[in-house]
């Protein structure tokens, strides 16, 4: 079953850039993942979100109002695929 990922946010340039970072750590890790970008506000709300960017991966809030760079985000899909 492949990882379930989404990159939330209304599209500023820190969501496009979280998901480039996204995209960058599955395409390195050879992940089997969906990555899908929110910009609906109802559906980021229905997170809990208030801050944008933020990360969703396999229905769990991942990260809140931050970036954070490619080797980070490849630690923490690993551990979610070892875990």
């Amino acid at each position: 079953m492949s990882m379930q990922i989404k990159v939330l946010g209304p599209g500023c340039v820190n969501c496009h850039r979280l998901r480039s970072n996204v995209d960058q750590a599955v395409a390195e890790l050879a992940l089997d993942a969906d990555v899908e970008s929110v910009e609906d506000v109802a559906e980021m709300l229905a997170y809990g979100i208030m801050a944008s960017p933020a990360l969703v991966v396999d229905e769990q809030v991942a990260f809140v109002g931050r970036v954070p760079d490619v080797a980070r985000l490849k630690d923490l899909l690993s551990a979610r695929v070892l875990g």
